[in-house]
């Protein structure tokens, strides 16, 4: 074919067609169709993975989530993303009259039809967003969640020109590339590390001649990959690494200066100094992560579990008082069925996160975090001012 978005390579002696397509286009549907019933190929490789492959084909299923133990795994960002991922997908779908992801399923259902197996040729999606949180700094954190949430409740209207700008595009991984510049952590994740994954898949599928529908973003990396003959091993990239011991270092020292430091008042001062100095650390800190938790319109256990943890969890980095209080309130008040069917739907209405009960385990996780985490550093500094 002589398409501009099908790119034909000859590697030894195997054939692979990459047909590039925008993740929220009719046309590209129609694209991959065509090809697939022109190609005839042996195998027909996809960008996704198992997960998403079933989203798709079988509809959203949040309401599946086991939103407890996420919050065990400490996952609850990666949903978060995911979800605003979703909701940003669908409304541009919505404006382009499509379903995101539709080129997938055409291609699949063509496949079926013709009888050629299918290969999912992403990584896991949960894999890539837990490496892409981990990869920024807390402070890059920041800024992504407020970004991130910014564009969740952001919906301009988009004149007919941008519509068919959009359809020509790929402008999920447009709007993955815009994130990577800002934060390069992201891109290294999201675009490199796939692209070597997908190339590495798709050279792994079986047959000699292979069709492979992946996101126009993603075409002349794994073009390029794939014409260079080199292999790649995966195991690294389908791994959560551990955190910096760097950070883990960092992380202890704080708890232990406060610790020495009321100590080292007890010390001088005697038990009833070290003692005020114990209960200003816990009204320092418990107060603000509670009035978070009440701003975020929290179960009344879970005010008071943001109280009670926000002393103690300030003291340590395993745990955040954000994973107590989310906890509490996911046992306390679990989200609905319905609820969970509509997160992603609901994440761009601003008044829904407190209405909607997932989205408000949220609220709660962010808002008694930050109320934790400023309660630390004012508990610090006047630690400090009493030793000087």
């Amino acid at each position: 074919m002589t398409d501009p978005d099908v790119h034909r390579l000859t590697i030894g002696e195997r054939e692979i067609v990459l047909v590039g397509t925008a993740h929220i286009s009719k046309e590209s549907a129609d694209l991959a169709r065509r090809v697939i019933e022109e190609e005839q190929p042996d195998t027909l490789c996809l960008e996704l993975d198992t997960a998403r492959y079933e989203q798709l084909s079988q509809g959203e299923k949040f309401e599946q989530l086991d939103v407890k133990e996420i919050i065990r795994r400490q996952q609850l960002m990666p949903l978060l993303l995911n979800l605003v991922l979703v909701s940003y997908q669908r409304q541009l779908g919505g404006k382009l009259g499509v379903s995101p992801g539709t080129e997938f399923i055409v291609a699949a259902d063509a496949a079926h039809e013709l009888g050629i197996p299918l290969s999912l040729c992403d990584r896991d999606i949960r894999v890539t967003l837990r490496r892409a949180w981990g990869a920024i700094s807390f402070w890059k954190k920041f800024l992504l969640l407020s970004s991130v949430m910014g564009a969740a409740f952001e919906d301009q209207e988009i004149s007919e020109a941008d519509l068919q700008h959009m359809r020509e595009q790929d402008v999920v991984t447009r709007l993955i590339e815009e994130l990577g510049a800002a934060f390069p952590g992201l891109a290294q994740v999201l675009i490199y590390e796939r692209d070597t994954y997908l190339a590495e898949k798709i050279r792994r599928s079986d047959g000699r001649r292979i069709v492979a529908v992946i996101g126009a973003g993603h075409v002349s990396g794994v073009r390029r990959i794939l014409e260079s003959q080199v292999g790649a091993d995966l195991t690294p990239m389908e791994t959560i690494p551990p955190g910096s011991w760097i950070w883990t270092f960092l992380g202890w020292s704080m708890p232990a200066m406060i610790l020495g430091a009321m100590l080292w008042i007890g010390w001088q001062r005697g038990a009833a100094a070290a003692g005020g100095q114990a209960i200003s650390w816990i009204l320092i800190t418990g107060v603000p992560s509670m009035v978070g938790t009440i701003l975020a319109a929290g179960h009344p256990l879970t005010i008071l579990s943001a109280l009670l943890a926000a002393p103690i969890t300030t003291l340590t980095p395993l745990l955040g008082v954000g994973y107590i209080t989310a906890f509490v309130e996911a046992y306390l008040r679990p989200p609905r069925v319905y609820e969970l069917r509509s997160a992603a739907q609901d994440v761009g209405v601003f008044s829904k996160w407190w209405s909607n009960r997932l989205l408000r385990l949220f609220l709660v996780f962010i808002l008694s975090s930050i109320g934790g985490s400023a309660g630390m550093f004012a508990g610090s500094t006047r630690l400090i001012r009493e030793l000087f």
